[in-house]
């Protein structure tokens, strides 16, 4: 008997995104399941928003002579599974079938390495403004369909799972409306 088709994913790849494959990713370890999403907010250069520059940061692709502070990063190899823009266009990078490299040193729950068991969404901004209307729309409606795919037990910022090294998404991130919304109360 063959299972009945997800018409959202396909290998991995969501629908409803945009695909801009990253070669910042790597297999998941074998037996451990997805059961995890974190939330991280990112802008480049800080505080700018609209380019393509996050694009190209994931991508390895990111000059870094365009911006001093890209000097600093242009040479890091990271990724997220999605990017959600401003505007609440969707990016995917990475397969969620993948391990993309969004946590970096991370632990939740007593367990290591958050890459290996969770799926990374980027939401374009920083830690201390609030984030669009659009951005939650998109969010909300991923995080529902990532959680049909997986059992997503749990969603946390990046700070949950790296604390005193990363402080996002940060104050401006409305949990309490983003849990609210995929029907978990306000905890």
């Amino acid at each position: 008997m063959n299972p009945i088709p997800d018409a959202l994913w396909s290998d991995g790849w969501y629908r409803f995104a945009h695909r801009l494959p990253s070669a910042h990713f790597g297999p998941r370890p074998s037996g451990i399941g997805v059961d995890l999403g974190i939330i991280h907010s990112i802008s480049l250069p800080p505080d700018t928003y609209g380019g393509n520059d996050i694009e190209l940061f994931f991508t390895g692709q990111l000059d870094a002579t365009k911006h001093p502070y890209f000097k600093q990063i242009a040479d890091l190899r990271v990724s997220a599974h999605f990017l959600i823009k401003r505007d609440g266009r969707l990016i995917q990078f990475v397969s969620v079938n993948d391990r993309a490299w969004h946590a970096g040193q991370s632990q939740h729950r007593g367990r290591d390495n958050c890459n290996d068991f969770s799926v990374g969404i980027e939401l374009e901004g920083n830690d201390n403004s609030p984030f669009e209307p659009a951005q939650y729309d998109t969010l909300q409606a991923l995080a529902q369909a990532l959680s049909q795919h997986f059992p997503i037990q749990e969603w946390v910022g990046h700070s949950d799972v790296a604390p005193g090294r990363k402080t996002d998404p940060g104050l401006g991130f409305n949990w309490q409306a983003f849990r609210r919304s995929l029907g978990h109360g306000a905890h």
